[in-house]
């Protein structure tokens, strides 16, 4: 089990990496991956599990990277890729290709709800409504995420359980 300040002090590590990584390619894309698992345990087989399938989905995408990097934390799994901007398309929307591919990913992967694919530029991670797609959905109701998470609608096992079927399903 992770502490609140163990994942308060990886949250500004990750963020201090995708600075750096941002002032060294800055006209490149960065993607970071990281799982979507609630509760204080954030390593175990299914987090594995769903990196593993992300890795795997993002490589895929996004064939030709600068940086592929994989981070397996107590805090989580975090993956960082910089994707040249040649590989995307036309200069001024590299980014916004790029999310429009990472969505698709987390859309229609059988995991892909597990996900959490951020295209990060100088102002922070992309939206997905800066692209024109809706937010997402909880798992468990149809209510956007967002709200369920702040309304803690749903308890962790409940959570957990979904989590756990989605991961048995897709092994």
């Amino acid at each position: 089990m992770i502490t609140l300040e163990q994942l308060l002090e990886s949250r500004e590590a990750r963020a201090a990496k995708q600075r750096e990584l941002l002032g060294s390619f800055p006209s490149a894309a960065l993607i970071c991956l990281t799982v979507q698992l609630p509760g204080s345990e954030k390593r175990n087989p299914t987090s594995l599990a769903i990196a593993r399938a992300a890795l795997e989905a993002i490589r895929e995408e996004f064939p030709e990277r600068l940086v592929d990097e994989e981070k397996d934390l107590e805090t989580g799994y975090e993956g960082y890729f910089v994707v040249p901007s040649a590989s995307l398309g036309k200069a001024g929307g590299i980014r916004e290709e790029a999310k429009r591919r990472a969505c698709r990913i987390e859309d229609t992967h059988p995991l892909g709800r597990l996900m959490d694919i951020d295209v990060i530029g100088p102002d922070g991670p992309l939206s997905r409504a800066s692209i024109g797609l809706p937010e997402r959905r909880c798992l468990l109701c149809d209510k956007p995420a967002r709200v369920c998470m702040r309304a803690r609608s749903h308890t962790t096992e409940e959570l957990l359980d979904k989590i756990q079927q989605l991961v048995s399903k897709y092994i």
